[in-house]
């Protein structure tokens, strides 16, 4: 409970380089979440140091790319914040990006057992990012889970070469604010008793 009353995101970190056992530890709390029909659905790629720089231009890339012909046309809106998303991947020291091997491209159409199936490994997904950044509070690091890589997809998927689908990125390092707590909804907003 400590851990999650505790978790941030962050948007400024220190310049200060992370252990690699600790990132070590983190992905390792990544692979121990539960997954649907024990698929462990995700693999997860490390970028730092120097590989930084073609990350960030990847990134940029697909931002400018995003500007003129959308991938999301509906929430372009948003394409300031995924900007200032992309200065703090620049400025963490890690970034780790959750791939899901057996994911299907999003430009493609599903069926029906295949829409169940992506559902089924975002779950999974998901659950391995917050086993992650649970970690890394407990470490005492602070991160940032990233979905605004969407609007740099086809450049970031280039640039990663992995296979499967890109997920999610997770930016991590020491924080350099300490955010308060937003609000909740309260237990009674969320909650319906059928007993």
């Amino acid at each position: 409970m400590e851990a999650i009353k505790n978790r941030r995101s962050i948007r400024k970190f220190k310049d200060d380089e992370v252990p690699k056992h600790m990132i070590e530890e983190i992905i390792q709390s990544g692979i121990l979440a539960p997954s649907s029909k024990n698929g462990q659905p995700w693999k997860f790629v490390v970028v730092s140091g120097n590989a930084k720089a073609e990350m960030v231009t990847a990134m940029g890339n697909g931002l400018e790319r995003e500007k003129e012909r959308p991938l999301l046309p509906n929430v372009s809106h948003y394409i300031s914040g995924a900007a200032h998303t992309l200065k703090i991947m620049e400025q963490a020291p890690v970034t780790i990006f959750i791939i899901n091997p057996v994911g299907i491209d999003v430009h493609s159409s599903l069926t029906e057992e295949e829409h169940i199936s992506e559902i089924c490994n975002a779950q999974s997904i998901g659950a391995a990012i917050e086993n992650m950044i649970l970690t890394a509070t407990k470490l005492g690091l602070g991160s940032l889970w990233i979905c605004d890589t969407y609007f740099a997809y086809d450049e970031l998927q280039n640039y990663l070469n992995t296979g499967g689908e890109l997920f999610a990125a997770l930016s991590i390092g020491y924080a350099q604010e300490a955010p308060g707590a937003r609000p909740r909804k309260s237990m009674n907003e969320v909650v319906e008793w059928r007993v």
